[in-house]
């Protein structure tokens, strides 16, 4: 009977869990990455998503352009064909220069605006000159400023939508000028008889001026505050980054130094059990035994290990386990060479093997062979530890009843270290052995 964890494929792309700390220096650029990187990228997607507005407006505009064409002036012809041909053609320009790339030209979010309340201005002034500057002046073209300026909190940097607002409020002031002293504009005493006649009333277009300057100061403290916001939060993240780090090698510590006495312990009883019987081969436990320590110390502080170097430790233990078992214990390796330089979880094979021994090979009277095989499939590392014991009764979708502190150790480091990029399998019946196959992502 199999029991299986499934989990999608394996990628060479693994970041493992334990990263240590870099240095100052190294969290400064990383800091300065997570509060420019996600930001910038949001900003990106909403002048993508901007452009693609300003394009449909300014095609409707040119649909109702070409509809009224019949009953317009050709001065005012004119006048719309210069502005709407230009900013349509600028627009369009962008898609085809630039929206194949992974990020759009930075200068771009100020470019924009400033084409929009330039081409805002320049229509106001084409029907003033052309027209009535009066009528120029009350016409609905004003609102389009603020709708130029409600969008800077989501496209801009505070300091660019803060141009923005300026330039809105300095272009308006000089087309009011303009029109006073080229088109002879005159003035009513009270916006109640401006409105009646022909004139203007300076309190309308100073209440205007004001309103775009509100306006514009809005827009910026909005840009501001959502910078703020979005820095804070991706500090903030960062931060649960590094506390989630801390913890899992919080973990994989406490689950290696839970790992080393319970290896030790079963060693020294294996050497216990040979003294009485064989000191010589006592004494050369012990060597093997100091052999197998003085390796498992060098490599301690490493979640990750070369193959090589596991297979030089798995030899030792073995030694030591051939000097008790004698002719009851066979192992054999089938290693791919290809292999031997991939890395795979410190002190993975030892326990695995531990408890085939301990479980599978110990309780027979005429012992037992145990097969360990490494070798790629596609693009994962895939372990094998096999062993003819006794096996065990599997029940149907379930863990062995009581997996002890090797297999449960193991499953525990394998979930830390790679997530779902792991697979675990374990195959046993009763008289039929036990078998664990592993796969992690390749990786030398």
């Amino acid at each position: 009977m199999t029991l299986s964890t499934p989990i999608p494929p394996v990628s060479d792309a693994i970041v493992a869990a334990s990263t240590l700390e870099r240095g100052t220096a190294e969290d400064v650029r990383q800091q300065r990455t997570v509060d420019g990187g996600p930001l910038e990228e949001l900003r990106d997607r909403a002048e993508r998503q901007l452009n693609a507005v300003r394009a449909v407006v300014l095609a409707l505009l040119a649909i109702a352009a070409v509809a009224y064409a019949p009953s317009l002036t050709p001065a005012l012809r004119v006048v719309n064909i210069s502005i709407l041909v230009p900013t349509l053609a600028w627009t369009l320009a962008q898609y085809l220069q630039w929206y194949d790339r992974p990020r759009l030209p930075a200068w771009l979010t100020l470019a924009n605006p400033v084409v929009d309340i330039t081409a805002v201005t320049a229509s106001m002034a084409g029907y003033g000159l052309t027209q009535s500057a009066t009528l120029a002046l009350r016409s609905p073209m004003f609102l389009a400023y603020f709708a130029i300026l409600a969008a800077r909190p989501v496209t801009s940097s505070t300091r660019r939508a803060a141009a923005a607002a300026a330039l809105t409020v300095a272009e308006y002031t000089v087309l009011v000028a303009f029109l006073v002293v080229q088109r002879g504009v005159s003035f009513a005493a009270s916006p109640l008889s401006a409105a009646a006649g022909t004139g203007i009333a300076p309190l309308d277009e100073g209440a205007k001026l004001l309103l775009l300057a509100v306006a514009g100061a809005v827009a910026t403290y909005a840009t501001a505050w959502h910078e703020r916001l979005a820095v804070a939060y991706s500090r903030a993240a960062r931060e649960r980054e590094r506390l989630e780090i801390r913890l899992t090698e919080a973990q994989l510590e406490s689950l290696k130094n839970q790992l080393q006495p319970h290896f030790l312990f079963n060693a020294l009883n294996a050497i216990t059990a040979l003294i009485p019987t064989d000191a010589r081969a006592a004494q050369r436990t012990v060597h093997g035994l100091s052999e197998l320590l003085r390796l498992s110390l060098n490599s301690s502080a490493e979640n990750e290990v070369r193959l090589d170097r596991e297979l030089e430790l798995l030899g030792h233990y073995l030694a030591i386990q051939r000097l008790r078992f004698q002719e009851r214990l066979t192992v054999h390796l089938d290693i791919d060479p290809d292999v031997r330089r991939a890395f795979i979880p410190n002190l993975l094979l030892q326990p695995l093997v531990e408890n085939a021994i301990r479980h599978g090979i110990g309780p027979r009277a005429a012992g037992g062979s145990i097969t360990i095989q490494v070798g790629r499939h596609e693009e994962a590392l895939r372990l094998r530890v096999a062993d003819d014991g006794i096996g065990a009764r599997l029940p149907a979708g379930q863990r062995l009843a009581r997996e002890g502190v090797g297999l449960g150790n193991t499953r525990a480091r394998l979930q830390h270290l790679y997530g779902d990029r792991h697979r675990i399998t374990l195959t046993t019946a009763p008289g039929a052995g036990f078998a664990v196959d592993i796969d992690v992502p390749y990786r030398i």
